[in-house]
């Protein structure tokens, strides 16, 4: 007999596990908010809106000819429970999923949520890893010169609980408004690297990957990609909208420069449903994550 019940949603049909167990690569769902936006809430839904639409996604690789599902053994660890606008609360429930993502050595890719949730991942990271270092692809740094935890600071409050290496890491992508005065000076000051869009741009990716790479120099890495680097005409669907920013063309082929890092986490945060026409900027996403597995598959990270 057929069993009567169907597994729950995994990114691209993948197992759904609550142990990673010997996998090589793990899905993780971070549904988190802080509610904290005046007008545009809707990232706790984010998780649930890529994997649906990497259900779009085929496993073959074109160009490498590999299945990256198969060659890592991937496997979706489901969604952490957290309740949204509670954030003192999730950020323990989010540092423990984490540690049961990376427990088994496993690239783990998280699918956000808002800002917020990068710091309890940094925090089970730099457990693990020492000099963890981030690169970080937003159009704002999530540094603000302000006080408490929200979308807007995770990256103040790293520096001063001292998880990442702030000479190692850098902000890229960085343009348009801001709600307080000084945003840059300060992550300066706390040691970041920034590079706006427009220096991205003028200098060439891959020059600029390869300061990254010179700046980094061999530490472990934690790779943030908030999905409004890329401009709102590719991607409207996300937190805060700022324009200028990257085509998808554009973002695939910064992720492809960043080859040979040792990127030992990834996080694909800010899809807001409620805002995303047609799922375009899930669906980008979901390829954001594959094109991830893909190079984890190759070697092209230094897992």
């Amino acid at each position: 007999m057929t069993h009567p019940f169907r597994a729950p949603l995994s990114f691209m049909g993948v197992p759904h596990v609550t142990d990673p167990g010997a996998a090589r690569g793990v899905i993780l769902g971070l549904p988190f908010d802080c509610g904290a936006h005046p007008t545009r809430v809707g990232a706790r839904l984010g998780p649930f809106s890529i994997r649906e639409q990497s259900l779009l996604l085929r496993p073959w690789d074109g160009d490498s000819g590999i299945n990256p599902l198969e060659q890592l053994g991937l496997v979706d660890l489901g969604d952490a429970s957290v309740t949204p606008g509670d954030v003192d609360g999730a950020m323990g429930i989010i540092e423990a999923a984490m540690d049961i993502a990376l427990s088994g050595g496993a690239l783990p890719i998280a699918l956000g949520g808002d800002g917020a949730i990068a710091l309890p991942q940094m925090r089970a990271l730099a457990r693990r890893y020492p000099e963890l270092c981030v690169v970080h692809l937003d159009a704002h740094t999530d540094a603000y010169p302000i006080d408490g935890l929200n979308n807007a600071t995770p990256f103040a409050r790293a520096f001063e609980e001292g998880l990442i290496d702030p000479r190692g890491s850098i902000h890229i992508g960085t343009r348009r408004s801001h709600m307080v005065p000084g945003v840059y000076d300060y992550g300066r000051q706390l040691g970041y690297g920034i590079i706006g869009m427009d220096q991205l741009i003028k200098d060439g990716i891959d020059a600029t990957m390869g300061q990254v790479r010179d700046r980094i120099d061999g530490r472990p890495v934690y790779l943030c990609f908030d999905m409004d680097f890329f401009d709102p005409a590719v991607a409207p669907g996300v937190c805060t909208p700022a324009w200028g920013g990257a085509s998808a063309r554009e973002g695939f082929a910064v992720l492809q420069a960043l080859a040979g890092l040792n990127v030992v986490s990834v996080d694909i945060n800010t899809i807001s449903p409620p805002h995303d026409v047609g799922g375009m900027s899930a669906f980008l996403a979901a390829t954001l994550a594959f094109e991830t597995l893909v190079m984890a598959a190759c070697g092209k990270f230094a897992l």
